[in-house]
């Protein structure tokens, strides 16, 4: 078994669910007593969020690099950032380390066409859904087509992220903002959704969408276990 690697943190509610769902995954797949082989480095997400806010990116990147590099150090065999947003340094992070960054948006693209769809709505926050680094990796690599809700919705979602699930919030009003959200990304021809914040999961459940929702933890943190548990 490898041993998987996690940049957590961004926020520490969803790296909590990473770290329960790898160690279900192998248990599931391997039995008994068996767990996953991980190491964590947790970053202070208000540092983060503030490189974040002043589209200081280059200096979250170098935060992050040195958190792939101590991973690398202690012994990890690859880099899971757990987090769809800081994405966006992902090539400063691999540059960094020799062993590779196991990126979510491939996980769930590959998931979206296992399913065989190929127009997608995808939620979160604002950088993830207005910026090109997750929707062209999305549409270049996977061939898939993108839609995002208008700019309102934007803001609407993005600040149920950053004031509400980051904190450990999980309103019932949220829940069904949400849900408008969702059906009106179906009225644009969506055929599922991906929940591009690792957060978001923890709010919006399948039973809440008349269209698959693909939940980035969950397939990041499947992603990772495959990884783990694949022959050298």
């Amino acid at each position: 078994m490898k041993t998987i690697g996690m940049i957590g943190g961004m926020s520490w509610e969803s790296s909590l669910e990473y770290y329960r769902l790898v160690n279900e995954m192998v248990k599931a797949r391997q039995g008994g007593l068996h767990s996953a082989k991980c190491i964590m480095v947790s970053v202070d997400f208000a540092e983060i969020e503030e490189y974040q806010r002043n589209a200081e990116w280059e200096k979250a990147g170098v935060v992050l690099a040195a958190a792939a590099c101590s991973l690398e150090r202690g012994g990890a065999d690859c880099v899971v950032l757990c987090t769809n947003t800081m994405h966006k340094v992902a090539e400063a992070i691999q540059a960094a380390v020799q062993i590779p960054l196991l990126h979510i948006a491939d996980a769930t693209a590959k998931k979206v066409l296992q399913s065989g769809l190929r127009r997608v709505g995808l939620l979160g926050t604002r950088f993830t859904m207005e910026d090109d680094f997750y929707k062209n990796r999305l549409v270049g690599r996977f061939g898939l087509q993108v839609v995002i809700p208008e700019e309102k919705q934007r803001t609407l979602v993005h600040h149920v992220i950053y004031e509400e699930l980051v904190l450990g919030q999980i309103k019932p009003e949220s829940r069904l903002a949400y849900q408008e959200v969702i059906k009106d990304l179906v009225r644009q021809g969506a055929e599922g959704v991906i929940l591009g914040c690792t957060e978001i999961g923890l709010l919006v459940k399948p039973e809440d969408s008349a269209v698959p929702l693909f939940d980035t933890t969950y397939l990041h943190a499947q992603a990772a276990v495959e990884f783990s548990l694949s022959n050298p």
